[in-house]
């Protein structure tokens, strides 16, 4: 019995601990409740047509093809459609899916940052922009310069990289893209928002400067140590030369980690790249980035990240940093103790929204999902709750308005089987149609709840223009731009034919994101309030929630139910409550079958 009550005194003393810990505030104070957008950056604009990648820009990326015909693809063409130069190798749409490039850049970016501005958005998520052959750029050649196609001079950018000796940070030059670059990050600033680049530094690509000259040299590499090597090419031995990739992949070499984490030699290159972005020229922090997202941050050892967080904080003492986790809460709690991260791209809470909103007959409860909510809010402390960047799809991630238009399929919180299962190319049965109206409206009531929930929303390119399909490649669809003409979606992957699917800028969702996200930047409540549920109605499926500060209060009035629905309630007896648009007092209220209703005091 006493080892019983000690345990549990002491279980005690650590949940008070941990809470403790988890309540201290180390997040900036601008990255609380702010509307993020993330930007992959080779689907998103084609701005500059004279530096468009040519089929030797992919060596060492999927499928490992530089001889077959290629082009640019056309922006406005269907998406499963193989063109003339394609059908020429031979291959199939998966395959050619990979190889497709369609010329997005950072002049693209730039030339459209008065639309992302006036779509409400505070903060741009730039997926990587470093050297890479890739189209997602996951597998770097470097990470202290940008990718030379996403610039005005590919070819003088390579030229001036090669004249560099990449140990020596004097010796590193500005090409033309890293200074186009530095023109978006001070264009972005210009507007009052914010960016923050992808840091990948789990692995390098196949091609980077660093594997290359081990390949090449073997152990007497300066970057011999640098890689997870499990053995040498050795005659007298009978050994080869391999290593480890990430997850086996062969074309994105491991860093070498001991006790500390990323060994030295990556790690002081990375630390250096750091600075260079967050402090370009060392003319100051304003010229620079204003945090980073870590790819696989599960994938490098804490020691390391608690010292790249100190790194980071000397260069700006208000950088955000997010990292990409997909772990439970428990699994998710020692990267956001104050000494790593400070926030997630939010997964748990997409898989929370997922089980309540698209699920039908597998979905969740009122009070499930309150509760749900509830045990995520609080499970870090408030500081980090306003950070987290709340996502409902990313570029890992089928499309929202692929996920409502398949309800119950799998959880999107089974991560790892959902990834595969919305992937048309494993999963044939998977709907990678258009959207209907009646799904499209689930996907504008999760937008606005999205928009109105505590913390900092994050869409995904298009999200708003009306981009659909499944798990990668599908989520990487060139962005639909109001003004171009595209052509409609009639092929299947096999290259048999459906109905057409009409594929146009969606002014209407566009309007939905746009009146929800004005709406957050109106009420300070909404972006940094005090979160309380109000209402929970399982029968009826109706869900009610205020957010206060000060004296200002929002409450919002959700009906996941396929049937209208009228609220009284005495709170309207004083007629306090206005609704947020028409500014209209209410006595009650009736709220559309998916759909909600915004009121304030």
């Amino acid at each position: 019995m006493k080892h019983i009550l000690r345990s549990s005194f002491l279980g005690g003393l650590l949940l008070i601990s941990l809470t403790s810990s988890a309540q201290k505030r180390f997040t900036p104070e601008w990255s609380k409740g702010i509307v993020w957008y993330q930007i992959f950056p080779e689907r998103f604009n084609n701005g500059d047509p004279t530096n468009d990648p040519k089929a030797e820009d992919q060596d060492g990326a999927y499928p490992f093809d530089t001889t077959s015909p290629f082009q640019i693809h056309p922006w406005t063409s269907d998406w499963y459609e193989l063109q003339p130069y394609e059908q020429r190798n031979g291959k199939d749409i998966y395959y050619n899916l990979q190889r497709r490039r369609y010329g997005g850049d950072l002049k693209g970016v730039i030339d459209k940052l008065d639309y992302i501005k006036s779509l409400g958005v505070d903060a741009i998520y730039m997926t990587p922009v470093f050297w890479s052959p890739s189209s997602h750029k996951y597998d770097a050649l470097c990470y202290h310069h940008v990718d030379p196609t996403f610039g005005p001079d590919p070819k003088g950018d390579i030229a001036l990289m090669e004249k560099e000796n990449p140990l020596d940070v004097k010796t590193w030059v500005w090409t033309k893209a890293d200074l186009l670059a530095l023109r978006l990050i001070k264009e972005v600033h210009a507007r009052n928002m914010r960016i923050i680049f992808d840091g990948v530094f789990n692995h390098m690509g196949v091609k980077s400067f660093a594997f290359r000259d081990v390949e090449n040299n073997q152990q007497a590499s300066p970057y011999a140590g640098w890689f997870s090597v499990k053995s040498w090419n050795d005659a007298a031995k009978g050994t080869t030369f391999d290593y480890n990739g990430w997850f086996g992949v062969k074309t994105l070499p491991e860093f070498k980690e001991d006790d500390h984490g990323i060994v030295a030699g990556p790690k002081q290159y990375i630390f250096n790249a750091t600075e260079r972005w967050m402090n370009p020229m060392d003319k100051g922090i304003k010229d620079g980035i204003d945090g980073w997202r870590l790819d696989v941050a599960y994938d490098v050892g804490h020691p390391f990240w608690k010292d790249w967080r100190k790194w980071v904080r000397s260069i700006n003492p208000t950088a955000y940093m997010t990292a990409e986790l997909v772990y439970p809460i428990d699994q998710t709690r020692p990267y956001l103790q104050g000494d790593e991260f400070d926030a997630t791209m939010n997964y748990n809470f997409a898989f929370i929204m997922h089980d309540f909103f698209i699920q039908e007959k597998t979905g969740s409860s009122v009070t499930a999902f309150d509760a749900r909510l509830r045990e995520l809010r609080e499970a870090f402390g408030n500081d980090v709750a306003l950070n987290m960047q709340n996502l409902m799809n990313s570029h890992d991630a089928t499309r929202l308005a692929s996920a409502v238009a398949n309800p119950d399929g799998l959880k999107f919180g089974d991560w790892g089987n959902y990834f595969s299962w919305s992937q048309k190319s494993n999963n044939k049965n998977y709907n990678a149609r258009k959207p209907t109206a009646s799904q499209i409206q689930t996907q504008k009531l999760i937008a606005a709840f999205q928009m109105l929930y505590l913390g900092s929303p994050m869409i995904f390119y298009g999200d708003e223009a009306g981009i659909w399909g499944g798990n990668d490649p599908d989520c990487r669809k060139p962005m639909i731009w109001e003004g171009k003409k595209y052509d409609p979606e009639t092929h299947n992957p096999d290259q048999t034919r459906h109905e057409a699917d009409h594929v146009e800028f969606n002014k209407v969702l566009f309007d939905w994101y746009q009146k929800f996200m004005s709406l957050r930047k109106k009420y300070k409540s909404l972006q940094l309030g005090d979160y309380a549920t109000i209402e929970k109605n399982d029968l009826q499926r109706f869900y009610v929630f205020s957010c206060k500060y000060n004296s200002e209060e929002v409450l919002v009035l959700v009906n996941r139910s396929d049937k209208p629905i009228q609220y009284k309630n005495t709170i309207f007896e004083e007629s306090r409550y206005k609704e947020v648009f028409s500014k209209k007092g209410l006595k009650s209220v009736t709220i559309a079958p998916m759909d909600l209703v915004v009121l304030y005091k």
